[in-house]
C-alpha cells in the first residue's frame, strides 16, 4: 500500500474537496485529480463521488475510510517508535492550559519546540481549573498547566512558579486604589469567582472562615474575560492573579490590588495524567517547560 496516496485519500474525504486538498498540499487541483483517479484505479472502484460541491465518498469509499484511518495511524506511531528508540522525540502531546498562561508560555513552548524538537507536536486546550482537572482524569490531555493552592506538589505535579492573588476592580475604584488591600476587605464584597467545583473556591472560603468574614459571591463565571469585563462595569470584583491581570488590562479599564495579611499566593503547576504512557516528547515538553519558567522567558510574574 501506497502510504502517501491513501493519506491524500483521508484528506481529500474530510476536506470534501480535491481543490481544498490541493491547496493543503500545496500543489494544483488537476493534479490532485490524478492522483485519486490512479488509487481509484488500483481499486478496480470509485472512492468518491464528484459533485458540484466538491467531493464525497462512495461506498466503497465510506467502507474502507476507517481501515485506512487505522492503518495510517498505525504506521505513523511504529515511525514515531523507531525514532522514539533511537532517542528523538516525535509525537503529538495534548495539554491542557489556563487562558491565563496560555500567553506567552505555552506561546514560547510552541517556538522553543519548534526550534529544538521539530517533530514534537502540541495540541493545546484552554480551560478552567475543574475542567483540567477532569481532562488529567480521563486522559483527554498528557499534561496540563493550571492552580495549585497546596503548599507543597502532590501527584507528580511540578510547580513552576508562586504567584499571589489581587482583588480587581473597575478603573478608579478607591478599594483597589493602593498597591494592597487586607484580606479582610473582602467581606461581603461583591464578586465573580470561577463556578464549582472549584478547589480555589473552597481555598478562599476556608480562608474567609478563619478570618470571620463572609464571601458574597454575586456572580459566578468560568469565562475570564466575562468576569473581567463584568468587573470594568464597576460595583463587582474578582479575585486573580498577575498574569490574568495584565492580560486583562489590554482589553477593559481595570486596577488591581495585591490581598495581604494574609496574603493569598497560588503555585502555577504543571501536572501529569494518570493515564497512559509518559513518552519521550511528554518528558521533553515538560523539561523545556521547566527551562522557559525558570529563565523567566515566560513573562509569569511571581509572588
Amino acid at each position: 500500500m501506497d502510504y502517501t496516496a491513501w493519506k491524500l485519500f483521508i484528506d481529500a474525504a474530510e476536506l470534501g474537496s480535491l481543490s481544498k486538498a490541493a491547496t493543503a498540499y500545496g500543489t494544483s487541483q488537476p493534479h490532485i485529480s490524478r492522483q485519486i483517479s490512479e488509487l481509484e484505479r488500483e481499486c478496480g472502484a470509485r472512492l468518491f463521488q464528484r459533485t458540484g460541491r466538491g467531493v464525497v465518498l462512495t461506498e466503497l469509499g465510506q467502507r474502507v475510510a476507517p481501515k485506512v484511518r487505522a492503518w495510517l495511524a498505525g504506521t505513523e506511531q511504529l515511525a514515531n517508535d523507531v525514532r522514539t528508540s533511537a532517542g528523538t522525540p516525535i509525537g503529538t502531546v495534548r495539554i491542557g492550559s489556563l487562558p491565563s498562561t496560555a500567553h506567552p508560555l505555552v506561546t514560547t513552548l510552541y517556538y522553543r519546540l519548534k526550534k529544538r524538537y521539530p517533530l514534537v507536536q502540541l495540541a493545546v486546550r484552554e480551560g478552567q481549573g475543574a475542567q483540567l482537572e477532569t481532562w488529567l482524569e480521563d486522559g483527554s490531555v498528557d499534561l496540563a498547566i493550571l492552580y495549585r493552592s497546596s503548599p507543597s506538589p502532590k501527584n507528580g505535579d511540578t510547580y513552576l512558579v508562586e504567584t499571589p492573588t489581587y482583588l480587581v476592580g473597575a478603573e478608579g475604584d478607591e478599594r483597589t486604589s493602593g498597591p494592597t488591600v487586607p484580606f479582610a476587605a473582602l467581606d461581603n464584597l461583591p464578586l465573580v469567582l470561577f463556578c464549582r467545583p472549584s478547589s480555589w473556591r473552597n481555598r478562599l472560603e476556608q480562608l474567609a472562615t478563619e478570618h470571620g468574614i463572609a464571601l458574597n459571591v454575586a456572580l459566578e463565571a468560568d469565562s475570564l474575560s466575562l468576569q473581567t469585563h463584568v468587573v470594568a462595569d464597576g460595583n463587582i470584583y474578582a479575585l486573580l492573579g498577575p498574569y490574568a491581570v495584565a492580560a486583562a488590562a489590554r482589553d477593559c479599564r481595570l486596577q488591581s490590588a495585591r490581598i495581604v495579611n494574609p496574603s493569598v499566593s497560588r503555585h502555577i503547576a504543571l501536572a501529569m495524567s494518570r493515564h497512559g504512557e509518559l513518552t519521550l516528547a511528554c518528558r521533553t515538553v515538560m523539561q523545556v517547560t521547566r527551562e522557559i519558567v525558570s529563565s523567566g522567558a515566560a513573562g509569569l510574574p511571581v509572588a
